[in-house]
């Protein structure tokens, strides 16, 4: 059974790698730090986000991808619009941890009270 807290949070850090990537181009116009530091930054981070969606089938995956989050909000002490955005994509992020792993339990529950698939077979003897 595929997870649906995993897709949905894997779903999330793509979108938030697009927009990480661009915040990167815009660090470029609005600080003083020069274009390859803002862009190897916004490249790093977006990097991070597809890489850590990949490792969501396990543990470590989620934490990587709160452990971004608190990234995204912390890149708004640079580029203050970031605040508002690692903000928004934490709020989604969390929405889709939680409603997929509630999602996921109650697949599960559902699984345990149909019983085993039957597979349309008739028993043996008849």
């Amino acid at each position: 059974m595929r997870s649906v807290r995993r897709s949905m949070c894997a779903g999330m850090l793509v979108l938030q790698a697009v927009t990480l990537f661009l915040a990167g181009l815009v660090m470029t116009g609005l600080t003083d730090a020069g274009f390859a530091t803002a862009f190897g930054i916004g490249i790093g981070l977006a990097v991070a986000c597809v890489l850590t969606a990949g490792l969501l089938r396990s543990r470590v995956g989620f934490w990587l991808g709160w452990l971004i989050q608190a990234v995204s909000i912390g890149l708004g002490f640079v580029v203050s619009l970031m605040f508002v955005l690692g903000v928004v994509f934490a709020a989604l992020w969390t929405t889709a941890y939680l409603m997929g792993e509630r999602i996921d339990r109650e697949k599960a529950e559902r699984a345990l009270l149909d019983g085993p698939p039957t597979g349309g077979a008739a028993p043996h003897g008849q």
